[in-house]
C-alpha cells in the first residue's frame, strides 16, 4: 500500500486507541447495569446512597392539594391543568411551618439573621411568556397554546394585572 493509504489508517487506529484509553481513565469501575450482565447504563452502584439522601425539590400537585385544595380544584377546570403548581410557584422544598402555618422559605431575605417566610409567586411577564410567546414558525408543537405578541399586547404591564393564571382566559 502507498503512503496515502497508511496515513489515514494510522490516524483512525490512533483515534480508536485514544478513545479506549480515555474510556478506561474516565468511566468509573461501577458504571453500568451489572445485574443484566456487562452493559453500560446510567447507573452507578457507588452513588446509590447519595441518591437516597438527595432531598426531593418538587412534590407535585398532590402535595399542594393538602393545603390548597380550592386552587387545585379551580385550576383543574382550565387548560393549565397540565402544568404542575411548582412550574410557577417554585419547588415545594422551600416550604416551612411557622406558627402552625406553611409558608415559603425565602432565604434571600433575612431579618436580623433570621430567615423570613413569604409566599413566592413569579408574577413577571417573562414567566407567562415561557409558554405564551407567539412563535413565528409552524411545527413547534405549541400551536395549541395561545401565544401573544409581546411587543404589542400591553407591553408595559404584567400579565396578572388582567389575567388570573388559576382561571386563564376568564380575566
Amino acid at each position: 500500500m502507498k503512503n496515502h493509504v497508511y496515513r489515514p489508517l494510522f490516524l483512525v487506529i490512533a483515534f480508536v486507541v485514544a478513545v479506549l484509553i480515555a474510556r478506561e481513565i474516565v468511566v468509573p469501575e461501577d458504571f453500568g447495569t451489572h445485574e443484566a450482565g456487562y452493559m453500560y447504563g446510567w447507573h452507578r452502584k457507588g452513588n446509590e446512597q447519595e441518591w437516597k439522601d438527595f432531598k426531593v425539590k418538587y412534590q407535585g400537585k398532590d402535595y399542594c392539594k393538602l393545603c390548597h385544595q380550592d386552587k387545585v380544584d379551580k385550576i383543574s377546570q382550565t387548560p393549565h391543568v397540565i402544568i404542575n403548581c411548582e412550574n410557577c410557584h417554585g419547588p415545594a422544598v422551600k416550604m416551612a411551618r411557622v406558627d402552625g402555618k406553611i409558608h415559603w422559605k425565602n432565604p434571600t431575605y433575612t431579618k436580623h439573621g433570621e430567615d423570613t417566610f413569604e409566599n413566592h409567586i413569579d408574577r413577571t411577564r417573562e414567566q407567562c411568556l415561557r409558554c405564551h410567546a407567539k412563535l413565528p414558525y409552524k411545527g413547534s408543537g405549541r400551536e395549541w397554546v395561545r401565544g401573544i405578541n409581546n411587543t404589542e399586547h400591553n407591553p408595559d404591564m404584567e400579565c396578572v394585572m388582567c389575567h388570573n393564571p388559576h382561571s386563564p382566559g376568564f380575566g
